[in-house]
């Protein structure tokens, strides 16, 4: 929620407007509040389409059709007016609880009873619609709020009477992929089968965590819905022959409301999904924090807090109001204050001052450890991923879970997330994973907001990526490049299984080349458009080492992209078809022995740090020996990639005793944290702040500034 701006009203009918929930294409959305003190979402046209007598009368039309539905299962409209200043408005009641699509994102797909206390909810809500004359036409997960009475249907922006035709201006298809009818998608008309068919879809994404139809785009979706066969993997035999019928092609062949209603009876107590548990808590806070933030910016100016101090201070409840009748029905409030325009920007750490650093003691934690992430597997910890206002790491208990970089508290989870394929992070900010389906996804990371997926692509293991293709390891040991922008398999080269035993291989792209360090050792080079090899280093090291990419300029009188490679030797290579030496450094000890050898090199400023043996050195991009940026506590150092955050370099230390913290200036040892545990480690960090896995255990570490 954001502060009344400019231009924005201050009050509309009896309702004093508080903040702004959200806006789209036709309206805003307000928090009022009227003089009984009872609160409501007030939707507005926007001034310039206030004055298009057609844009009007259809966003009036909206509150009309709501209102004839009279059914505890529909978000209620308060009030309307089309006349108030020439801006027509509708205010709806809050409903606090999350969405259907949040809920299943958070806390995992339903059980059995779950899907039937959910099936029969909302079929009954669908007769009471259809009752009035209407069909829906938009039900989907993200229409549905589950509130503690049950789940409510919301936005009744594109529902028509029984009898109309679909409307759309040109190239508009007003349906929802993956949730429409085939009879919707395909233009024709629609009765209260296609919200039936909807209802079907909804609960298949309820019981699996996934849509019954997918695709690589819009066009392949609205394809398997007209002509492909439901994807239900996963849905109990039980409840399977219930929810098929509702996705028959043929609308004649779909049960009624009424018959799936008596079909899904549930047992005694089977609501208690929304009543107690883990989701009942969170629909309980949601609803305290509304009630919270109306009390507090009701005050009248100059007796309290500025509106805009309360708004963000009451951001950290992190709840979810939800107003039916609405574009974008619903608005998830972020935890922290960020910058306009640039969601989970999360504010960095105060780093400690030098003097904090001195007496070699590592200091305590920001936060945990909390025993929350997963185990290692095969000797190996599962690097974690930070980006923008989360952590995200592989969860105890399955799946994927991210936890707030501020104070450690989970912010979401996704169950049908495989994190040992690994994490990759892209733009926006992005991140890549792994569904347990193989298939490859694209998800926001603060919202964990699904961007785009390839159900096809059977990923194994996420590698890299570069600015047209993610590359991947399938499950069936090839290498894998998905078009991002097509968001389509490009090409598909087979490997050899040495290099994608064990703990597989790394990667990095860049120049129109990926360069892939194997698990026997090998590197391979491939170009990135038809996945032709150029070139291969054999027994390069023992296993595989994070390469590095960079763009150099002014590399001796040309710019290169180079790719830098640890083992045996510590090279530099050319990007191209032939991948010519530029230069090498002998490592110190052998290669072949423990952690000998050279680390994954690491880019600091202009020039690069590598663990060679106890040492952590440091050269310039083209070749030139710098001073040591520091030396082991203990052993050979692994090859861990090491971690700069804030003026701290961050490397974990030979035989899994903990990770020490150097000066990234001096190369002086600060702290070795947790120097009596054993095990493997891995880390990541943003904003001045270092995340460790170990054990099962995620810690948040601060650094030196």
């Amino acid at each position: 929620m954001e502060p009344l701006g400019t231009g924005d009203p201050v009050r509309l009918g009896p309702y004093r407007l508080l903040g702004v929930l959200g806006a789209g294409g036709m309206g805003k959305v307000y928090f009022g509040r009227d003089a009984e003190g009872r609160t409501a979402a007030v939707k507005v046209l926007l001034p310039e389409l206030a004055h298009d007598p057609h844009l009007a009368q259809r966003f009036v039309r909206e509150a009309h059709t709501a209102q004839a539905v009279t059914s505890p299962g529909v978000a209620r409209v308060l009030n309307a007016h089309s006349e108030d200043g020439n801006r027509p408005w509708i205010a709806t009641e809050f409903l606090s609880g999350p969405t259907l699509d949040d809920a299943v994102r958070r806390y995992g797909p339903f059980g059995p009873d779950g899907i039937r206390a959910l099936a029969a909810s909302l079929a009954t809500t669908l007769r009471d619609i259809h009752a009035a004359g209407l069909v829906h036409r938009d039900l989907k997960p993200a229409n549905i709020v589950l509130t503690s009475a049950g789940p409510r249907v919301i936005d009744f922006g594109i529902a028509r009477p029984e009898h109309g035709l679909t409307l759309t201006t040109t190239g508009q298809v007003p349906v929802t992929p993956g949730y429409g009818a085939p009879e919707q998608v395909l233009g024709r008309r629609v009765g209260p089968a296609a919200d039936v068919f909807s209802l079907g879809a909804v609960l298949a994404y309820a019981a699996t965590g996934r849509r019954a139809f997918d695709g690589t785009h819009v066009a392949a979706v609205q394809y398997e819905v007209v002509h492909g066969e439901p994807q239900l993997a996963g849905i109990p035999a039980d409840l399977l022959h219930l929810i098929t019928p509702c996705l028959a092609k043929d609308p004649a062949y779909r049960p009624t409301p009424e018959q799936i209603a008596g079909a899904f009876a549930p047992p005694r107590g089977a609501d208690r999904v929304w009543r107690t548990g883990p989701l009942a808590k969170d629909i309980a806070r949601r609803g305290t924090e509304a009630e919270r933030q109306a009390a507090l910016l009701v005050q009248e100016p100059g007796t309290g807090p500025s509106r805009r101090r309360v708004l963000r201070a009451s951001l950290a409840a992190g709840g979810v109001l939800a107003a039916g009748g609405g574009a974008g029905a619903w608005w998830l409030l972020r935890e922290e204050p960020r910058a306009p325009n640039v969601p989970g920007l999360a504010e960095a750490a105060q780093p400690l001052p030098l003097s904090a650093a001195q007496s070699g003691k590592a200091p305590e934690p920001l936060w945990g450890p909390l025993p929350v992430a997963a185990k290692p597997e095969n000797g190996v910890a599962l690097t974690p991923l930070s980006l923008r206002d989360v952590v995200m790491f592989a969860a105890r208990d399955g799946g994927l879970a991210a936890r707030r970089t501020r104070d450690g508290r989970e912010k979401w989870r996704m169950a049908d997330i495989a994190p040992e394929a690994g994490l990759l992070a892209l733009e926006d900010p992005t991140f890549a994973a792994a569904g347990v389906d193989g298939a490859l996804r694209v998800h926001e990371a603060s919202t964990a907001r699904l961007k785009w997926s390839v159900p096809g692509a059977e990923v194994s293991r996420i590698l890299t990526s570069d600015k047209e293709f993610i590359y991947v390891v399938t499950k069936g040991g090839h290498l894998r490049a998905v078009n991002m922008k097509l968001q389509s398999i490009r090409w598909t080269v087979p490997l050899p299984a040495t290099a994608v035993a064990g703990a597989g291989p790394k990667a990095a792209a860049g120049g129109g080349t990926v360069v892939l360090f194997g698990a026997d050792g090998t590197v391979r080079s491939f170009y990135n458009q038809f996945g032709d090899q150029n070139w291969e280093i054999k027994n390069q090291a023992t296993s595989a080492i994070d390469p590095l990419v960079l763009e150099v300029k002014n590399f001796g009188s040309a710019d290169h992209t180079i790719v830098f490679l640890g083992g045996r030797t510590l090279t530099a290579r050319k990007m191209n078809f032939t991948g010519d030496e530029l230069w090498k450094a002998a490592a110190t000890g052998d290669p072949r022995q423990g952690a000998g050898g050279w680390g994954a090199p690491l880019l600091d400023g202009k020039n690069l740090i590598c663990a060679n043996g106890t040492t952590l050195a440091a050269f310039t991009t083209e070749g030139k020996e710098l001073p040591a940026r520091g030396r082991a506590a203990r052993g050979p150092l692994p090859h861990n990639p090491l971690l700069i955050q804030g003026q701290t370099l961050w490397a974990v230390e030979g035989e899994g005793r903990g990770v020490s913290a150097y000066s990234s200036t001096s190369g002086n040892r600060f702290w070795t944290w947790s120097a009596d545990s054993s095990g493997p480690w891995a880390m990541s960090g943003v904003g001045n702040r270092v995340f460790l896995v170990n054990d099962g255990k995620l810690t948040a570490m601060p650094t030196v500034g």
